[in-house]
């Protein structure tokens, strides 16, 4: 889709005239678009109503929504009347617009139709302001998300730990930044050991996918930390059958991570980015790692493994630790779909934060409001440090009790750290994979992406 700037909205295009609830046009008897449902459309013209004075969030959640009801029916090319609207506002919309077309039809051997307008079409915006910037990120954001939703949304068949390497070699062969694919034998030989042992039940090897986008000038060096479980069965504790085809969506963290890399060398912010992905399925065979095993990691610390369902804080620890002494960054941020509590706890409206750093929670939950990318921050009190004490290892990786199941995750992690000044731990694990018009279940979100942009964007 190509995006053009003009003055007046041309008649002679669909033109899309956006409204608030109480300067509806005509009878306000008729008015039906709390929701931003559609108020009138002709061959013409298309009236959308957005509700009462809707924060920016809700600009992008609405057009999203309408472009993707519609999405095989509009033209190819669509006039926005954005007039008296901020560059935000625009770029929310365009969003949200582009979003609305994106095809869950992956591997359908006859697929629906959708508008070329997703395509090949053209989007005029009619603005008196400079709004260009805002909607070429946009638009830029919404690819990047769409290509992120369809890794998520790949089944384990088609999506192995090499699939991510891929994936990051050639985004960074296309976008001008490094990736580095340590691989089994090396892995082996820089000893880690939790990584390894969450993979030696599975056929496949186990990777680690380290990114590296550095700007010409910067102050600020951020490290990524993302899990990568591309299949999770929970090993020898083994999940339940009813719902483990999600869990293909183990990986939302690493997709986030990314998707994080690839926009941010895209738009060229002056932030050197660092992204850690360890990779892996989590299978059972008779080389599966066991409960109370007890295994190493990069650290150097000793493990007990309570629980192989606990696996994906196992390979966290190993990139945590790399990160963390390969490059000394000056903020440290993991993201994982790491715990069902924190769903219990949050459900499926924000993702868990966990920081000791009052500062880095503070940038991070402003980020995630002002993208509608909620987060909600919970304590790391040492108080819980006693729940990760084993009596044979350093640390143990589950407490085994039916409370506070996050932050005992996040202790753990914290353990990884070597006492991090400005780390976080961000559980997406009811954002990353959830309910969405794209399909009647479940679907990849692209959770994390343009809450991780934003906040890097004031770092520069």
């Amino acid at each position: 889709m190509q995006i053009q700037i003009i003055q007046e909205p041309d008649e002679n295009v669909l033109v899309i005239r956006p409204f608030e609830q109480g300067s509806e046009p005509g009878n306000q008897e008729m008015f039906r678009a709390e929701k931003g449902e559609i108020w009138w459309y002709s061959s013409k013209e298309l009236w959308l109503g957005l509700g009462k004075t809707p924060k920016l969030p809700a600009i992008a959640r609405i057009f999203r929504s309408l472009f993707f009801k519609r999405k095989d029916r509009w033209p190819a090319h669509i006039t926005l009347d954005a007039r008296g609207r901020s560059a935000q506002w625009v770029g929310n919309a365009v969003n949200g617009m582009l979003l609305g077309g994106y095809d869950l039809q992956l591997y359908k051997t006859e697929p629906r139709p959708v508008s070329e307008f997703f395509k090949s079409g053209t989007l005029y915006i009619a603005t008196e302001l400079d709004v260009a910037d805002a909607a070429e990120q946009a638009r830029k954001t919404a690819l990047v998300q769409t290509r992120i939703m369809d890794l998520m949304n790949a089944p384990g068949n088609y999506k192995k730990p090499a699939t991510l390497a891929e994936w990051a070699v050639s985004s960074g062969a296309e976008n001008g930044y490094s990736v580095q694919i340590l691989e089994k034998a090396y892995l082996e030989a820089q000893g880690m050991h939790a990584l390894l042992a969450v993979s030696k039940g599975s056929a496949e090897p186990p990777v680690m996918i380290v990114s590296e986008y550095q700007p010409a000038h910067y102050t600020h060096t951020v490290a990524l930390v993302g899990k990568g479980v591309t299949f999770d069965t929970g090993g020898i504790s083994i999940k339940p059958s009813a719902n483990m085809h999600l869990m293909k969506s183990d990986m939302g963290g690493a997709a986030a991570v990314l998707g994080t890399v690839e926009l941010a060398a895209q738009l060229q912010l002056p932030v050197r980015i660092v992204g850690v992905i360890p990779s892996t399925e989590n299978a059972v065979d008779g080389a599966a790692m066991k409960p109370g095993d007890v295994i190493g990691s990069y650290a150097g610390k000793t493990i007990e493994v309570i629980d192989t369902d606990a696996e994906g804080r196992l390979i966290l620890a190993d990139g945590l630790h790399y990160a963390v002494k390969q490059f000394v960054p000056d903020v440290l941020i993991d993201l994982a779909t790491l715990t069902g509590s924190v769903i219990q706890t949050l459900g499926y409206e924000a993702a868990g934060l966990f920081s000791p750093n009052d500062e880095l929670a503070a940038a991070l939950t402003e980020a995630g409001d002002a993208t509608g990318e909620r987060l909600w921050r919970l304590p790391v009190w040492d108080e819980y440090r006693e729940e990760i004490s084993s009596d044979i290892a350093d640390v143990k990786n589950y407490h085994g009790k039916p409370l506070a199941g996050a932050i005992v995750a996040a202790k753990f992690l914290e353990a990884f750290t070597a006492e991090h000044p400005a780390w976080a731990h961000l559980d997406i694990a009811g954002m990353a994979f959830g309910d969405t018009e794209f399909a009647p279940g479940r679907a990849g979100t692209a959770y994390g992406i343009r809450l991780l942009i934003a906040y890097l964007s004031k770092l520069g």
